[in-house]
C-alpha cells in the first residue's frame, strides 16, 4: 500500500492530527470521533441538569466544574482544527467553525459579565452553550446526503410552501365569512382565520378557535383531512432527493484546506475550493 502523499503546507504532524480530527475512515479518527461524541452528549446532559432548579442547588459546584472541564478539552478541540487545516479563517468562518466556537465562548464571556447584571442575562449566555449538541454534525456523514436532497428538492418545497400559504389565506377569509366575524368563535379577522387554518392542517386545532357554524365544523373537518394529505407531499418529494443522493457514494475524507467533505471515494481534488485532497 502506497503511502500518503506529504501535502504542500501540511508538515507530517499536521496533516497526520488533520486526519485523526476531520477524517472517520481510519481507526484512530474513529477513535476520537466516538470520544469526542460522548464528551458533546455528557457535555450537554450537564447543561440541561444544569437548568433544574433542584438539581443546580444540589450540585452546583460539580456542574460547573464538570462544565468548565469540558470547556477546556473543546477549546483544546477548536485550536487543534485550527492549527491542522492549511487555511484557518477559513474554518473558523465556516459553519462548524462557528459552532465549535459557539460551543465555547459562551463559558467564558462569562467571567467578564458585571455582578450587576441581571441574572437572567447570565443564562442566556449560559443556555448558548446547548449549540454544542450541533457539534454531533461531525459524526452524522448521511447528513451531507440529507443537506443535498434538500438543496435538490428547494424549488419543489418552495413552490409547495407559497401553495400552502395560498391555501391558508383563502380559508382564513373563508372562515372569516362563514363564521360572520363573531367574538363567540374568535374568528374576527382574516389573519385570525389564517392562524386557524395553520393549525388545523398541521396539527388538529389548539382549540382556541372554534368554528359555531354546522358549515364551520364541515370545513374544519375537511381542512383537518386535508392536513393529513399535505403532509405527505414534502415527505415524498426529499424522499425521491434522499434516494438519489444516497446512490452516490462519498468518503468521509475532508478536504484539507477548507474542511469540506461529501467527496467521491476518487477524488483528487477538492470539488468546493480546488485543493489537493491528499490522495497518493
Amino acid at each position: 500500500m502506497p503511502a500518503k502523499r506529504i501535502e504542500p503546507g501540511l508538515s507530517p504532524t499536521r496533516q497526520r492530527l488533520h486526519e485523526i480530527i476531520f477524517e472517520a475512515d481510519t481507526p484512530a479518527g474513529k477513535r476520537f470521533d466516538v470520544v469526542l461524541l460522548w464528551a458533546i452528549v455528557i457535555s450537554t446532559g450537564a447543561v440541561m441538569l444544569e437548568s433544574v432548579e433542584e438539581i443546580k442547588a444540589a450540585h452546583g459546584p460539580l456542574l460547573t466544574t464538570v462544565e468548565w472541564v469540558f470547556t477546556a478539552l473543546f477549546s483544546v478541540e477548536y485550536f487543534l482544527r485550527l492549527w491542522c487545516v492549511r487555511r484557518p479563517a477559513r474554518y473558523a468562518r465556516s459553519f462548524f467553525g462557528l459552532v465549535d466556537l459557539g460551543s465555547i465562548l459562551p463559558t467564558y464571556l462569562t467571567l467578564f459579565i458585571p455582578g450587576a447584571q441581571p441574572l437572567m442575562v447570565v443564562r442566556a449566555l449560559r443556555l448558548l452553550r446547548i449549540f454544542r449538541v450541533f457539534k454531533l454534525g461531525h459524526f452524522v456523514t448521511q447528513g451531507d446526503s440529507l443537506m443535498r436532497a434538500l438543496h435538490a428538492s428547494r424549488v419543489k418545497i418552495t413552490v409547495f410552501l407559497f401553495a400552502v400559504i395560498n391555501m391558508t389565506l383563502i380559508l382564513g377569509a373563508v372562515m372569516y365569512l362563514v363564521e360572520g366575524g363573531s367574538a363567540d368563535s374568535g374568528f374576527t379577522s382574516i389573519p385570525k382565520g389564517m392562524y386557524w387554518a395553520i393549525v388545523t392542517m398541521t396539527t388538529v386545532g389548539y382549540g382556541d378557535l372554534t368554528p359555531q357554524t354546522t358549515l364551520g365544523q364541515f370545513i374544519s373537518a375537511g381542512v383537518m383531512v386535508l392536513g393529513y394529505a399535505i403532509i405527505a407531499i414534502p415527505t415524498g418529494i426529499v424522499s425521491v432527493e434522499i434516494a438519489r443522493a444516497v446512490r452516490a457514494e462519498i468518503s468521509t475524507q475532508a478536504c484539507p484546506t477548507c474542511s469540506r467533505e461529501g467527496h467521491d471515494p476518487n477524488a483528487v481534488y477538492c470539488k468546493h475550493c480546488g485543493a489537493r485532497m491528499g490522495h497518493s
